[in-house]
C-alpha cells in the first residue's frame, strides 16, 4: 500500500500520520490548533529498536559486541525506524496500522507494527517488536515535539517522578538515581506506577501523556518544544536494562495523550 500520508479525524481532532518519513505523526490538530512541532524532523516519531543515545553506540547481546552508527556522535541515537518508511497494513477514518522491517545497520531481522488510533478526546499509539528467528535486545519508545506556545501561552509541565537518573557529562545516565531536580531537562525519571506528565497551556488546553511504561525522558531546552518521551526503558537501556524480543515474546508499549479544553 502507498506510503503516502494518512490523515485521521475524530470529531474535531485530526492527525496525520506519516509511513514514508520514519513512521511519525506528522501533525495533530485539535480545534483547528495544531500541537506538534512541525518540520521534516519533528511531530512525534518512534524510537525504535532503542530509545535515546547508545553509548558509543556499541551494545553488547551475549558474548556479541555490536556497533551502530554514531549519528549523535560520540553516541547512536532514537533507533533506526525514524529514518526509513513504513507500510501502511490498513487504514480507516479514525485508525492507521503501519509496518518497518529492521534492517541494516540493526543487526536483527525483525518487524515493528504501529497503531494510531485517534478519538476525539485521545491519541493512542501502539507500537510492538516481533523477531524473524532469533531473540535479540530492544527498546519502544515515541518521541514528540509539543509546541512550547499555544495561541500565545507557553506549556507548564507538572508531573511527580519517583526519582530521576543521574546524567554524566556525555548525557547518559550514571547509574544513579537522585531526587528530582528543577528543569530545565533533558533527564530519565522512573515513575514506577507508569508514566504520567501533564501539560497545560493555561486558559488553552490540557493534555495528558500516560503509558504503562515506567521510563520518560522529559526535554525542554529548546525555546519551540517541550518532549514527553514515554519509553521501555532509560537512554542506554540495551547494555544496562535490556528487554528481549523472543520468538515466543514480542516486546508491546503504548502510550495515550489525551486532552481537554477548558
Amino acid at each position: 500500500m502507498s506510503d503516502e500520508d494518512i490523515t485521521l479525524t475524530a470529531g474535531d481532532a485530526e492527525a496525520v500520520v506519516a509511513p514514508g518519513n520514519g513512521g511519525r505523526i506528522a501533525g495533530l490538530r485539535v480545534g483547528g490548533v495544531e500541537l506538534l512541532r512541525q518540520g521534516e524532523r519533528f511531530g512525534c516519531f518512534p524510537m525504535v529498536p532503542w530509545c535515546g543515545r547508545i553509548r558509543d553506540g556499541k551494545f553488547q547481546d551475549g558474548a556479541a559486541t555490536h556497533q551502530m552508527p554514531l549519528n549523535s556522535p560520540p553516541h547512536a541515537i532514537h533507533g533506526t525506524a525514524r529514518d526509513g518508511a513504513w507500510r501502511v497494513a490498513r487504514r480507516a477514518q479514525d485508525e492507521a496500522v503501519i509496518t518497518y522491517d529492521l534492517v541494516e545497520p540493526w543487526p536483527y531481522a525483525g518487524r515493528v507494527t504501529q497503531v494510531v488510533a485517534l478519538a476525539p478526546d485521545s491519541l493512542t499509539l501502539t507500537m510492538s517488536v516481533e523477531t524473524i528467528d532469533s531473540s535479540f535486545p530492544a527498546q519502544i519508545g515515541w518521541h514528540p515535539w509539543f509546541n512550547r506556545n499555544l495561541d500565545g501561552v507557553d506549556a507548564e509541565i507538572d508531573f511527580a517522578p519517583a526519582w530521576q537518573e543521574e546524567r554524566g557529562d556525555d548525557h547518559l545516565p550514571t547509574g544513579n538515581r537522585t531526587a528530582p531536580r528543577p528543569g530545565p531537562w533533558d533527564d530519565c525519571f522512573g515513575m514506577p506506577g507508569g508514566v504520567d506528565v501533564t501539560l497545560t497551556w493555561p486558559g488553552r488546553l490540557e493534555l495528558r501523556v500516560t503509558s504503562r511504561e515506567e521510563w520518560v525522558v522529559v526535554y525542554d531546552e529548546q525555546a519551540e518544544a517541550v518532549c514527553v518521551e514515554p519509553q521501555t526503558g532509560p537512554p542506554n537501556g540495551l547494555n544496562t536494562l535490556p528487554r528481549l524480543v523472543t520468538p515466543l515474546e514480542p516486546l508491546e508499549a503504548a502510550t495515550t495523550w489525551s486532552w481537554r479544553r477548558p
